[in-house]
């Protein structure tokens, strides 16, 4: 069967690739450009635990803290454990480690010098035509366009993409500096004690200077700032980057210095030190990438008593948020992805994070239409990608246009909020940067069509609610291999997993319990459901009881909780999360793979194994 085409090879193209390949799907990503992603530490992404999880390893940093300041006074200091710890990283070095992980899979291939001109569909594939010297035609099963704000594909589909322009607009300046929070504390003599860079910063001085800055530290000692500009208004020169840098980093040099501990002699006049030695060290850089030079914020000698030491500015850029909604994800059997599919930017929302998720959701869906064919249940299966993704980018485009009346010009439903005031602007903001709440957590797929009808199975109640994503607990297979819950998502095999919470068992060899009480009876249902499942067993999962069968997609959202001694609700639900009733999928499944027999079906390949 023909591969998946993959139109553009940023963060999210490059990413459905590996999942598909992880899927032992074949992919051709046609990459427009010449396959070199340009550095631009100004350039950079959040990514949610959750989402990086799911990547090769990256040199990325984890944040330790995030910290709430309104003009010189700390109004929240958040300390974030690991596993809640947004991974913070260069969006060139995203895509370095996604290519080299491309590099080793024999699914994926990566065709640079490609821009796509005109995409064809017909009942059993997709047929690109890219541009160049002769220019070249692609074959394939399905077609994504990961192309960006300005996609050829959503353009070639006639997808309308409505929506606002300019509705925030920020300076980005990436330096490589020391700031005052970014070790541990100050000693009793003043001088700084060892500690780890981690802590992210939200300062926020409305009409003050320098304004509403959030700095957010990367690896190698760099820290991007993004200073809230009007969202229309002149360009930024390179002259008024350097004295927003020198006056940034003077103000808070200033408010170290009123720390206990803080040298005396070198709390005057700090300021207008560091606006002039900015002027004179720091060389102006262009917002195209041109070098800069270095500069001290306040003084010589100033680094010691201050806490900020000299700096080198390394790039600079403007961001603009826009807001837009493709009107459709899915045209036949061409998608919509990231910045092609959805624009959300505003207040901290994190576009490449839900670029990646909509990786998530999308690419199982196409494994399974790719491996059983595309049938009356696959038609659903993939329907259900725009149900999701863009129900989920919808409300949260929505959360965000309440916000801004809010954080932006203080109305709206500030009366609705606790505390009203500016904490709980604050607080959405926080929320936006850090990935929780209305404006940051992770969506909940509870509009689906992939459920059985209503009161078809009963469910039970656990910690997390149906279509969220699962807690990452400790698991145990059934060959024994022990691991956490998604190690066992994306792959061959993990179309879906099977959670049974059996207490106990984690002090006990699996070949102990593996032919004991229900387990023969489950291993043997598993292992007959109408797709690639695989069976883990929990010691425990919050709010679940004992024997509770929790039924997990291969995105990580829960699809549902079922009693332990409901074996039937499993196949039911096995069905429905495949897209279709079970006569429909018996049918379709019917002469496939079974016990190392191989489908001669000539309607698509054969599907693997139960």
């Amino acid at each position: 069967m023909d591969p998946v085409i993959v139109v553009g090879a940023g963060p999210v193209g490059l990413a459905l690739s590996l999942a598909l390949a992880r899927h032992e799907v074949p992919s051709l990503v046609l990459d427009a450009t010449d396959g070199r992603p340009q550095p631009r530490a100004a350039r950079t992404c959040v990514l949610r635990p959750d989402t990086a999880a799911a990547l090769p390893p990256l040199p990325g940093l984890r944040w330790r803290s995030w910290r709430t300041r309104r003009r010189s006074q700390t109004v929240e200091e958040i300390a974030l454990a690991p596993e809640h710890a947004p991974l913070h990283v260069e969006q060139h070095a995203l895509e370095h480690a996604l290519r080299a992980a491309l590099a080793d899979e024999k699914l994926a291939r990566i065709v640079p010098g490609s821009p796509v001109d005109l995409l064809e569909q017909d009942p059993r594939g997709v047929t690109a035509h890219t541009r160049g010297p002769s220019g070249s035609w692609w074959r394939g099963s399905y077609a994504v366009g990961c192309d960006g704000a300005r996609s050829m594909v959503r353009k070639l589909l006639g997808v309308r993409f409505p929506g606002r322009t300019a509705v925030e607009r920020h300076a980005v300046a990436t330096l490589r500096v020391r700031l005052p929070w970014e070790e541990g504390a100050r000693g009793a003599d003043g001088v700084w004690e060892p500690g780890s860079v981690g802590g992210a910063l939200l300062h926020r001085d409305p009409g003050g200077t320098p304004g509403e800055v959030t700095a957010r530290p990367l690896a190698g000692g760099l820290w991007r700032l993004d200073w809230l500009l009007a969202p229309r208004g002149d360009l930024v020169t390179p002259e008024e980057m350097l004295e927003r840098v020198a006056d940034t980093l003077a103000v808070w040099s200033e408010e170290s210095l009123k720390e206990p501990g803080a040298a005396a002699g070198a709390r005057n006049g700090g300021r207008a030190r560091a606006v002039d030695s900015a002027r004179a060290g720091g060389r102006a850089r262009t917002t195209d990438g041109a070098p800069a030079g270095t500069g001290r914020p306040d003084g010589p000698g100033g680094g010691e008593a201050g806490g900020i030491g000299p700096y080198e500015l390394v790039d600079t850029g403007v961001h603009t948020a826009h807001q837009r909604l493709a009107r459709h994800w899915r045209v036949d059997r061409a998608f919509l992805a990231g910045d092609a599919a959805h624009l959300t930017g505003a207040l901290g929302i994190q576009s490449v994070d839900e670029g990646l998720r909509d990786v998530a959701n999308l690419a199982w869906k196409l494994a399974l239409a790719w491996h059983h064919g595309h049938d009356r249940a696959a038609e659903t299966l993939l329907d259900s990608y725009e149900t999701e993704r863009r129900g989920a980018l919808t409300a949260r485009l929505r959360a965000v246009d309440q916000a801004l009346t809010v954080v932006r010009r203080g109305g709206g439903l500030r009366a609705l909020l606790p505390g009203g005031g500016a904490r709980a602007h604050l607080g959405l903001l926080t929320d936006g940067h850090l990935g929780q709440g209305t404006l940051g957590a992770p969506a909940s797929y509870t509009r689906t069509p992939l459920t059985p009808p209503r009161g078809a199975v009963t469910q039970v109640p656990v910690g997390t609610a149906p279509g969220a994503p699962v807690e990452d607990v400790a698991v145990t297979a059934a060959d024994g291999a022990k691991g956490k819950l998604r190690d066992w998502l994306g792959g061959p095999g993990g179309e879906l997993l099977v959670v049974l919470v059996a207490p106990g068992t984690g002090v006990w060899d699996s070949r102990h319990w593996l032919s004991a009480g229900m387990m023969p009876e489950l291993v043997a249902l598993v292992g007959a459901l109408p797709l690639r499942a695989t069976l883990l067993v929990a010691e425990n999962y919050p709010g679940a009881a004992a024997h509770t069968l929790l039924v997990v997609r291969a995105d990580g959202h829960l699809a549902a909780a079922l009693p332990g001694s409901r074996a039937d609700a499993l196949r039911t639900w096995a069905q429905a999360i495949r897209g279709g009733a079970a006569g429909e999928i018996e049918a379709s499944d019917r002469g496939r793979v079974r016990d190392g027999e191989r489908d001669e079906s000539p309607d698509g390949p054969p599907a693997a194994a139960s």
